[in-house]
């Protein structure tokens, strides 16, 4: 297969994200997108910010388990996939991140008691009316293996997309952000929502695929496939961890004073 970014053939690392819905992509359907030119690398961007989308305990479940038993407990759970392949992956991806001072921002979902200000998201499920996601409960707190820190972006949306009727446009411009690397969940919903948005204010957008999940292993593959035929790059996290490895550490400290806050409390520990 030729990569048309740049002339020639893709490496098998650059490759790694077609296997993930090969097993799910007809053999008409392939042949189609690549008719139409569908598929080509857009290529990272120069100032990425890292993006951690409803890792929270209702997506996630409070452990480890299979995914019928979780949702029992926690209506919106992916089940054990999220422990045991996205969350570690987000973990490498933020420590990377947070070395090289990249802004770090989470989006977690709450909403009134009553449901409201959901509006008619709420229709969609038999069981809207679980607490799980009410302002203030446990489901709505990001899970602590990869927690926010003190410096980090917190946004609080209604709605799947991160960009619908939040600041986070706002932040991104003020940042001088280019790009996203989107991790978190569902790959179907707010994932796939906030990328597409992304690309809609013309941002560049990377997802790792290790580093997203969904509770439909259908919805997921399919999902990437459409992503990164149409809008943004899925890549591998190798991938991508080594091209944040290859980044300018600190190039947001000028714009974003947490960031230079931090890199002057490391160098004062280092002088010690």
């Amino acid at each position: 297969m030729r990569d048309n970014t740049r002339g020639g053939d893709i490496s098998e690392e650059a490759a790694v994200d077609e296997e993930v819905w090969a097993d799910v992509l007809g053999e008409t359907d392939r042949m189609v997108f690549e008719a139409a030119g569908w598929g080509r690398r857009a290529g990272f961007g120069r100032r990425p910010a890292l993006m951690i989308v409803d890792v929270n305990y209702n997506f996630c479940g409070d452990r480890p388990e299979p995914i019928l038993e979780s949702i029992e407990r926690w209506r919106y759970s992916c089940g054990e996939v999220a422990w045991t392949t996205a969350i570690p992956a987000i973990a490498r991806l933020l420590e990377v991140a947070r070395r090289k001072r990249l802004p770090v921002i989470y989006t977690t979902n709450p909403r009134r008691p009553d449901g409201f200000d959901l509006g008619v998201w709420t229709s969609k499920s038999t069981r809207s009316g679980d607490a799980v996601d009410v302002n203030g409960h446990m489901g709505n707190r990001i899970v602590a293996e990869v927690a926010p820190e003190a410096d980090d972006i917190l946004i609080e949306k209604r709605k799947p997309s991160a960009f619908f009727g939040t600041p986070l446009m706002s932040h991104l411009t003020m940042l001088g952000a280019d790009s996203l690397i989107i991790t978190g969940t569902t790959t179907s919903g707010c994932v796939r929502a906030t990328a597409v948005d992304a690309i809609s204010y013309d941002l560049r957008v990377t997802i790792p695929h290790e580093a997203v999940f969904d509770r439909a292993v259908l919805s997921h593959k399919v999902s990437l496939m459409d992503i990164h035929m149409k809008y943004a790059d899925v890549s591998g996290l190798d991938e991508v961890l080594g091209h944040l490895e290859g980044l300018k550490e600190g190039m947001f400290d000028d714009v974003y004073p947490p960031a230079a806050a931090r890199a002057r409390a490391s160098r004062n520990l280092d002088g010690m």
